[in-house]
C-alpha cells in the first residue's frame, strides 16, 4: 500500500478541554458522548494499524485560547518522546491587534507548520463557530494572516459556501501565504441548490493559486462513512483544484463516531483507485509538500 499522510487527525492528549467537561453541547457532528474522553496517541496508533499511515499532522483542537502555547508545547513534547505526530498546526487569535507576539511564541516549536483560527459561520447555530460571517473580509484578520508569510507558515481556512467569496478575497490579499481549505469547503446543504452554491464557491477558491484543499471530514454532515458521497466530493474537488492541490485528512477521533479508520481509508482508496497519480498526490505527496514533512 502507498504510504499515507494523515493531515487532519486530532489527538486529544489532555482532558481539560472546555467541551470535555460540563453538559454536552450541540456540535456540528452530532452527539459525541462516545468520544467525550481522552484520545491518546496510543489509541490513534492502534486505529491506524495496518492502514499504511506513515506521517501525521496534528491540527489544534480548541483548547482554551489562552492555552494555545501549552497545547503546542504538549504536542511537541509528545512527538519528541514518541516520533508522532510529524507536524503541528497550532492556534493563534488573528483578531488580535497584532498576532505576531503569539506567532513568536509558537516559533519555539520546531514542528509548527501552520496556524488555524476557525472562521466558519452558519445560520444554524449548531454549525456556527465564528462570531461573524464576514471575518475573512475583516482588515485586522487579513493583516494578521498576511504576517504568516514572514514565518513560512500556512493558514488553515475553514468556511462554508456563502463565505467563499470573502475567503477568496482573503487569499488574494495574502498571496505569499498558503491556505489549506478544511473539509473540502464543508458541503452541508445537499440539495441541488446547495451543491451548486458549494461548487461555485469552490471554483472561486480554486482560482486562487495559493489555496490547496483538504479532503477531510466528509461525513461530518451525514454522520456516516458513505463511499459514494466521498467519491463524488473527491471527484468534483479534483476537477477544480487538480490532485496536486488536494490532500487527505482523517479528522479522527470525530469520525470514530461512525466509522473505523480502516473503512475510512478504504473509501478514499476506492475514490482514487482509477488513477494512481491522483492517489499518490492526494494521499501523500501534497501533504508532504504543504507541511514540509521529511521523507
Amino acid at each position: 500500500m502507498i504510504g499515507i499522510v494523515d493531515a487532519h487527525h486530532h489527538i486529544w492528549l489532555k482532558a481539560d478541554l472546555p467541551w470535555l467537561v460540563g453538559p454536552m453541547q450541540p456540535r456540528i457532528f452530532g452527539p459525541y458522548e462516545p468520544i467525550r474522553r481522552d484520545y491518546p496517541l496510543a489509541e490513534y496508533l492502534d486505529d491506524i494499524e495496518g492502514c499504511g499511515v506513515v506521517k501525521s499532522v496534528y491540527v489544534q483542537t480548541n483548547w482554551a485560547n489562552a492555552q494555545f502555547e501549552q497545547e503546542t508545547d504538549w504536542v511537541q513534547r509528545t512527538s519528541d518522546e514518541t516520533g508522532w505526530p510529524h507536524a503541528i498546526v497550532a492556534y493563534a487569535d488573528f483578531g488580535a491587534d497584532d498576532v505576531r507576539p503569539q506567532l513568536d511564541r509558537l516559533k519555539r516549536y520546531r514542528l509548527v507548520r501552520g496556524v488555524r483560527m476557525q472562521l466558519h459561520w452558519h445560520e444554524n447555530p449548531h454549525f456556527r463557530f465564528a462570531a461573524r460571517a464576514d471575518l475573512c473580509a475583516d482588515p485586522v484578520i487579513r493583516r494578521n494572516v498576511a504576517r504568516l508569510a514572514d514565518y513560512g507558515w500556512s493558514f488553515e481556512l475553514q468556511v462554508f459556501a456563502p463565505q467563499m467569496p470573502d475567503a477568496a478575497g482573503l487569499a488574494g490579499a495574502c498571496p505569499d501565504v498558503t491556505f489549506v481549505l478544511q473539509h473540502a469547503g464543508m458541503l452541508e446543504d445537499l440539495t441541488p441548490a446547495g451543491r451548486a452554491a458549494w461548487r461555485a464557491g469552490m471554483a472561486r477558491l480554486a482560482a486562487c493559486p495559493n489555496i490547496v484543499t483538504k479532503l477531510s471530514g466528509l461525513g461530518t454532515f451525514i454522520h456516516r462513512n458513505d463511499p459514494a458521497h466521498i467519491a463524488q466530493i473527491v471527484a468534483e474537488t479534483i476537477a477544480l483544484f487538480g490532485p496536486d492541490r488536494c490532500l487527505f485528512g482523517s479528522n479522527f477521533p470525530i469520525e470514530k463516531l461512525w466509522t473505523s479508520y480502516r473503512d475510512l481509508v478504504g473509501a478514499y482508496l476506492d475514490a482514487v483507485k482509477s488513477n494512481p497519480g491522483n492517489r499518490d498526490a492526494i494521499l501523500r505527496d501534497t501533504a508532504m509538500r504543504v507541511y514540509r514533512l521529511v521523507p
